[in-house]
């Protein structure tokens, strides 16, 4: 169970994860908790894909250290392609119950099968690309933080404390950011126990793109050696 959140986590973060919506309240009483999660509801029932730049950066508090790389991200419906470049250059596919992480360097592919564990799976790795309101209520507890903005756009900040103990032993707070023309995110930090943080910046955003089912197989170059951790 170990390794498999260690994946689900990596994908997540990389990615990983959360078209959350951001509402109109009452004509002069602004944003609430109550109207964001309502258009969540709204939003998830026309979502289908979506493609987008992605830039992520994991702080280190204690030395102060910054590492930042990027990449792209596809997502329909339960997969997703997560494809990060140079110098760490790694594939991350999810597929139904299978999630691959293919690294060039070490020419291997990990396979990790989700099993039951597929609805932590998806309230993990898919959080805010389709969810509801009513969804996300079930994986987290939900602060309506501030509304703020990026890059000159609008946007509702969410903190997200999850449920589930598996996640929470390993991220106490998750907060989202998200554009209040388009429902989709600007960014999302994920808060690890000890204090370090990855923040994940998401452009070039497109939604409901048409990908063919192509993008999701996985295919790995000859030779590579695979490998299925165990626990």
């Amino acid at each position: 169970m170990k390794g498999l959140l260690r994946a689900t986590a990596a994908c997540a973060l990389i990615a990983a994860v959360s078209v959350l919506g951001h509402a109109f309240a009452a004509q002069g009483h602004g944003l609430t908790l109550d109207a964001i999660l309502k258009q969540l509801d709204r939003s998830a029932k026309n979502f289908r894909s979506l493609s987008a730049d992605v830039e992520r950066t994991k702080v280190t508090v204690v030395v102060n250290d910054r590492s930042t790389e990027a990449g792209t991200l596809l997502v329909r419906n339960d997969k997703m392609l997560l494809q990060m470049n140079a110098p760490d250059s790694r594939t991350i596919l999810r597929n139904g119950d299978s999630i691959y992480i293919y690294t060039p360097g070490l020419n291997q592919v990990e396979e990790y099968d989700l099993g039951k564990n597929r609805d932590l799976a998806d309230e993990f790795l898919l959080l805010g690309f389709g969810t509801s309101g009513n969804e996300l209520r079930k994986g987290f507890q939900i602060k309506y933080a501030a509304e703020d903005t990026i890059d000159g756009k609008k946007d509702a900040l969410l903190d997200l404390t999850p449920r589930s103990a598996a996640v929470l032993r390993q991220f106490s707070k998750i907060q989202i950011w998200l554009d209040e023309t388009t429902w989709l995110p600007d960014q999302q930090q994920f808060t690890e126990n000890g204090g370090d943080y990855l923040i994940i910046r998401y452009t070039k955003v497109v939604r409901n793109p048409d990908i063919p089912d192509s993008k999701f197989k996985p295919h790995w170059p000859k030779g590579t050696e695979k490998v299925k951790p165990q626990g």
